[in-house]
């Protein structure tokens, strides 16, 4: 068997039994131990992720600026704005210990409101995909000088989470706002006549 056939019949099946275990209930999923090559691949799964992002925004802003109505967390300046403030939170506030930095976009008592009563505007466009590139940089220069995966942070929320942890549910947070995206374009499409 040729190396890149091994890889692409073992490699999906490693990625789903790393997801189906982060899913079991229990402080397992936060905390549990970390195999030695899990790191790249959620690492390289996690990046597949935010590129998919991109390619499926691609073409939008210009569409969802002009319109007059207010966005909501679906729109795509909600979308851009929360994975921002998701990438801060767990990497630079919980991961890194700066408590300092807090959400760019949301706040605690009302993240969604936040959200909606957002201008869709091109500069605000502009601005919340440069604090979204932002965090990612941060994130990434994060998990390339991570040792292991067993890094941990407290958080309010989940209690003691590792990066492990963290990586897995950013690649489940992506997954869901990549659908998101599909429906921002179907919504468009919808709007033209498509």
């Amino acid at each position: 068997m040729a190396v890149d056939d091994r890889n692409d019949t073992v490699a999906p099946q490693r990625r789903a039994d790393v997801l189906d275990e982060a899913a079991l209930p229990g402080p397992g999923r936060f905390t549990g131990p970390a195999t030695g090559d899990e790191l790249p691949m959620l690492a390289g799964f996690l990046a597949d992720q935010r590129a998919t992002l991109v390619l499926k925004c691609a073409g939008l802003d210009d569409e969802l600026a002009t319109r007059s109505a207010e966005p909501s967390t679906l729109s795509l300046l909600g979308l851009v704005r929360h994975l921002a403030d998701v990438e801060r939170h767990w990497f630079r506030e919980i991961l890194a210990g700066q408590k300092d930095a807090l959400p760019l976009f949301s706040s605690p008592t009302s993240p969604d409101g936040d959200f909606d009563e957002a201008t869709p505007s091109p500069t605000a466009i502009t601005e919340a995909w440069s604090a979204w590139h932002a965090a990612v940089a941060f994130s990434d220069h994060f998990t390339a000088q991570a040792p292991h995966l067993d890094i941990t942070g407290e958080d309010d929320w989940r209690g003691t989470v590792s990066l492990r942890w963290v990586l897995i549910h950013m690649i489940e947070e992506y997954a869901r706002h990549n659908g998101h995206a599909d429906l921002l374009r179907e919504r468009i499409d919808g709007m033209r006549g498509v």
